[in-house]
């Protein structure tokens, strides 16, 4: 019996007149993510793709692969059958053969409606066949191995394995988006939401180094690098902000200090975006959080730019978020302890409720557009 990976995908099913655009930017994306194995053939068929997989290939790692790859549902390492009751009965027997379990129930699947026998039909004979040939019991609910048939097209498929993938839309099927990231625990998780929304993400770093350590800087660099993985690349601008930080603490009130940081970010933001031909900004901002991260505060920020600003965890609490950084694999990375300018110059007790009007009156006597353009030409972009 030949392996197959058995992929199937569930959102782009829904799509109507252009699902296709969207199966086929998937299909590329699973050839990307399968790179290294070679220019594996994929096969589209009744909602779901096949590809052969051959015995050189570590299937370990075709498994962390395809676990990165937006737009899948779920696949399975499964055998190639005949389309016959026949030889599907004996090839699920060999394999059978080879599992240990007391316990068993078979869920049949069968999208190609000319298979003589419905799903209900061909799961009765071949639980009946098993519990006959290998005396073992039938189990629905909790059963020690669930034998998958899956019927499709001219194929047959048997596998005992459903590997659970995050679903979504495929990265690039949303164009590009620019992600304000630190080194915290936040924006990595709110690119990577976005990725989950078929959007291909470019990152900005703003770093206070040299009075913030060099690692912070390396630290953004593996977690940019972390993320590329459920994308073609990554792009990483690297900013240096001292120079802004040092000048706003001249000029703004203590307790606006932040406020200010995050509005200078954003016009930065804005014109690599531009550059980018980028239309809107990711930022890990969580309501109420932090204080700047208030209703007022947010709101305040915000209106620095013209553009739209995703916060894909706006709703989420601190443990929802780690929960999803250890499970993307950026949450060690984040909780290392280098600080980054966020954390310099920070006020003691920072405004929760900022005062548009004082923001603008205090901008308005600020000249910042040159050190804006300034800073931005120092910027550093590391492409992975």
């Amino acid at each position: 019996m030949q392996k197959y990976l058995l992929i199937h995908y569930g959102e782009i099913a829904l799509k109507g007149g252009n699902r296709q655009f969207f199966e086929k930017r998937l299909m590329e994306n699973i050839q990307m993510a399968l790179l290294e194995f070679g220019n594996v053939g994929l096969k589209h068929i009744q909602g779901r793709i096949i590809v052969k997989i051959e015995d050189k290939w570590d299937l370990d790692k075709v498994r962390e692969k395809l676990l990165k790859v937006f737009g899948i549902e779920y696949f399975a390492m499964a055998w190639n059958s005949d389309l016959n009751l026949e030889k599907i009965s004996q090839d699920l027997l060999v394999l059978l053969k080879e599992q240990k379990f007391k316990s068993f129930r078979i869920t049949t699947r069968r999208a190609n409606k000319e298979f003589a026998l419905t799903s209900q039909q061909i799961s009765e004979q071949l639980g009946e066949l098993v519990m006959t040939k290998l005396k073992k019991k039938v189990n629905l609910h909790e059963p020690d191995i669930n034998c998958r048939i899956d019927i499709f097209g001219k194929f047959a498929f048997i596998y005992f394995e459903k590997i659970i993938c995050r679903g979504g839309l495929p990265v690039g099927v949303s164009g590009n988006l620019l992600c304000l990231i630190s080194g915290g625990i936040d924006s990595p998780v709110a690119a990577n939401l976005m990725q989950k929304r078929g959007a291909n993400i470019v990152f900005v770093n703003f770093d206070a180094y040299p009075a913030t350590p060099k690692e912070n800087q390396e630290k953004v660099k593996d977690l940019a690098k972390v993320l590329a993985e459920y994308q073609n690349g990554s792009k990483l601008y690297l900013v240096p902000f001292l120079a802004i930080q040092q000048e706003v603490i001249k000029i703004v009130p203590e307790d606006y200090r932040v406020i200010f940081y995050r509005r200078m970010m954003l016009r930065i933001a804005k014109m690599i975006a531009q550059k980018e031909n980028i239309l809107a900004l990711v930022t890990g901002d969580s309501l109420g959080q932090v204080a700047s991260q208030t209703v007022e505060n947010i709101s305040a920020i915000s209106q620095a730019i013209d553009l739209p600003i995703f916060r894909p965890l706006i709703g989420f609490n601190k443990e929802e978020i780690i929960t999803i950084a250890r499970q993307i694999e950026t949450y060690e990375l984040s909780a290392q302890p280098f600080a980054d300018c966020c954390s310099l110059y920070v006020p003691q007790h920072p405004v929760t409720r900022a005062d548009l009007n004082l923001i603008k009156d205090t901008e308005k006597n600020w000249n910042f557009q040159v050190l804006l353009a300034k800073t931005l030409e120092m910027a550093v972009i590391i492409k992975q």
